[in-house]
Order: C-alpha cells, then sequence, then structure tokens
C-alpha cells in the first residue's frame, strides 16, 4: 500500500506530464487560427468601387505599442496590427474626398500620459497626410466607448457612409457597437490573422499563445457585449 507522501508524488509528477503535454499541444497554430478563422471571414474588403462612395474613414485603435518607445525616441511604435494606421493612408490620398476619424485613448492599468490618438496624430504627420482631413478621438478605452465617442464627435454626420477600419477578427464585435449608437458604417476588415487554412505542421510555441489569447479574448468580448447591448 502506497504512503501518503507516495501518492502525492506520483499525482505531481501526472500534473507535470500533463502540463507538458497541454502546453505542447498549445503550439499547434491550427487550433487557435480554427477559433479566429469565422471571426476574419465575417466580413468581406469591400472592392475599390465601393470605398469611393463613402465620405469617410473610422480607425480604432490598438496598432500602436507601448509610448515609452516613442517618448525616449520620437519614433511611432506599431505593433502587429499596423494596417489598422497604415491602409487608411492609401485610402486617403486615392480618395480625395475621404476624411478620417481616429478613435484611440489609453486603456493602460498605469496611464503614461500618451494615448493612441496622440500617437495617431504623430504617425499621420510623419506620412505626410493633410491633418486637415483628420479628427482625433483620444477618450476611448473600450470598442463600446469608441462608439459612443465617436457618434458624439460626428453628430448627424455618422449616419453618412464611413468605412469602418479594424483589425478583421474584431470587426464581428466593432460592427454592432457603431450600428446600435446609430453610425452607418461598412467593415473593412484588415489585419488577418489566417489564411484559408493552417496546416499541422505549422508549430511555433510563442505565436500560438498570442493566437490563443487574441482568440479567446475576442470571443468572450463578443459573448459579453451581445449580452449587455
Amino acid at each position: 500500500m502506497l504512503t501518503w507522501s507516495e501518492q502525492w508524488r506520483r499525482a505531481a509528477l501526472r500534473m507535470l506530464w500533463a502540463g507538458w503535454v497541454v502546453l505542447g499541444l498549445l503550439g499547434f497554430e491550427a487550433l487557435p487560427q480554427a477559433l479566429l478563422r469565422p471571426l476574419e471571414n465575417r466580413y468581406p474588403v469591400p472592392d475599390p468601387e465601393a470605398v469611393g462612395r463613402h465620405v469617410g474613414v473610422i480607425v480604432l485603435g490598438g496598432a500602436t505599442q507601448h509610448p515609452g518607445s516613442y517618448q525616449a525616441h520620437a519614433q511611432v511604435p506599431l505593433g502587429e496590427a499596423a494596417e489598422r494606421m497604415s491602409l487608411p493612408v492609401g485610402l486617403m490620398r486615392q480618395h480625395p474626398q475621404l476624411d478620417l476619424v481616429f478613435s484611440g485613448g489609453e486603456g493602460r492599468l498605469v496611464a503614461t500620459g500618451v494615448s493612441e490618438a496622440q500617437l495617431a496624430k504623430a504617425f499621420y504627420e510623419e506620412q505626410g497626410m493633410d491633418l486637415g482631413r483628420v479628427t482625433l478621438e483620444g477618450g476611448s478605452r473600450t470598442t463600446r466607448e469608441n462608439a459612443r465617442l465617436v457618434a458624439d464627435l460626428l453628430g448627424a454626420r455618422c449616419q453618412q457612409p464611413w468605412l469602418l477600419v479594424t483589425s478583421a477578427w474584431h470587426m464581428p464585435r466593432a460592427v454592432p457597437e457603431f450600428e446600435a449608437v446609430g453610425c452607418r458604417v461598412t467593415p473593412y476588415p484588415v489585419d488577418f490573422r489566417t489564411g484559408a487554412d493552417t496546416l499541422w505542421t505549422e508549430y511555433s510555441l510563442a505565436r500560438s499563445l498570442l493566437l490563443w489569447q487574441t482568440a479567446l479574448h475576442e470571443w468572450l468580448g463578443w459573448a459579453v457585449y451581445g449580452v449587455t447591448r
């Protein structure tokens, strides 16, 4: 008969090995990408002709990294979602009638004093954009606040046709929030994290964990927003 200490040791070893197995499985990118793919495929990218029928672009924050590097080096740090910032620059150069509204405050637990809107202004200045066509909203910390504050900022103009630019996986949560406040938006998804399929040979623990974080955060946020809307 095993003693209590031996039983505890065997149980600890089983849990340790189970943990290693689970950690190893988490590195297969096909699993989190299967969760992200239905979110990203919810809305198609508008064709170029449709873009010209809009009055402007609403861009949601989430593309910039910690502002500490900007404060130290005066260069805007873009993250993996850089397309949120870069794609609207091309759209506005191709379509001179478009205005741009950027929405993004500072949602960090410990404030740095630099909002995403401030970083966006610096970025658009670096790109040589006409800031007379750019409106900045720097008070929002969540997607719901993005929609509410942009609607307040635009007033009746929010009922005109606007392109909404955010990450493809974030779009299913963002579009209903803007529609709920009376804004007329056409989704323009960017920052895709998945392709048509993912081979099981694609393995990276570091990247896969980030994909898991994105997928679980977005599905949970979508569910919570749906219940509380």
